[in-house]
């Protein structure tokens, strides 16, 4: 599966923005879809995943109650709303695909073996 992500941008503290990412292939709805992000000089953290049918979420604590992961299973996209946006929320958001097991894997981001090219977000204070 090729993901595509779109979405990001420049935004004033306090503010939202919509992350998208498209999907190649016919069997998107067979994978675990997650979205990961990299702030310069931190290690790669995990922000939220959605199972298979748009059930089962989880988020990172840092992102709780503020971010909301969708899909749709028709037009094969995968979406991540982003509300109360916070400049500690500055980075590359990346889309992956992958079939992890456990929720512990889920979260972990060598489990989702497809990878988008990710989308800078940026927030300012």
């Amino acid at each position: 599966v090729q993901l595509q992500a779109s979405g990001g941008g420049l935004v004033q503290a306090g503010g939202s923005l919509r992350l998208s990412c498209a999907a190649s292939g016919r069997t998107f709805s067979g994978y675990v879809m997650g979205w990961f992000r990299q702030a310069p000089g931190k290690v790669r953290e995990f922000v939220a995943t959605i199972g298979q049918s748009g059930s089962n979420s989880y988020y990172g604590d840092s992102v709780k109650g503020r971010f909301t992961i969708s899909r749709d299973n028709v037009k094969n996209i995968v979406y991540l709303q982003m509300n109360s946006l916070k400049p500690e929320d500055t980075a590359v958001y990346y889309c992956t695909a992958g079939m992890p097991l456990t929720v512990a894997q889920r979260t972990t981001a060598r489990y989702y073996p497809y990878w988008g090219q990710g989308t800078q977000v940026t927030v300012s204070s």
